[in-house]
């Protein structure tokens, strides 16, 4: 059965390719994200992340440091929201400010020893139950998706 649940077979146009991609990468991304994110402990108790504190915190993490005006250009929101989401990632330890190097009137961003566990907790939880899934798929099946990783892949970066 194709994705969209048509029962129909593998689409031989790109079209219908596309079709099925889309769906089928739009559920399992869908899946992953509902998964519920691990609770922070911060000043005022357990708090979830949003997906936006999420992916503020993993850029922080992936570029090291970043003003508050990169990460919000980064992460394609407004200046406002952005100080919003660094407050609260402050306010759950998560955030740290440190001085700019050469700017007095700017600070560095990063993210936390706290920040960094959070996400390679999340990491960890999303992957092993990908894993789970894929453990379920017959061997041929994973050698398809082990071949189909690089492309897709490629396809992200395009």
């Amino acid at each position: 059965m194709s994705p969209t649940g048509t029962g129909a077979s593998v689409p031989s146009s790109a079209h219908g390719l596309a079709e099925d991609l889309r769906i089928s990468i739009a559920r399992l991304s869908r899946r992953l994200r509902r998964l519920s994110p691990a609770p922070t402990e911060g000043a005022g108790g357990p708090s979830p992340l949003s997906l936006t504190q999420f992916a503020a915190l993993a850029a922080l993490e992936r570029h090291q440091s970043m003003t508050p005006r990169e990460l919000a250009d980064h992460e394609k929101v407004q200046p406002p929201s952005m100080t919003r989401v660094i407050a609260f990632l402050e306010g759950q330890g998560l955030v740290e400010r440190s001085p700019h190097p050469t700017d007095g009137r700017q600070v560095m961003l990063s993210a936390t020893t706290a920040g960094r566990d959070l996400l390679a907790e999340e990491r960890r939880r999303k992957e092993a139950w990908l894993s789970q899934r894929l453990s379920e798929l017959t061997p041929e099946e994973r050698a398809i998706l082990r071949k189909a990783a690089p492309i897709l892949d490629k396809l992200s970066q395009a």
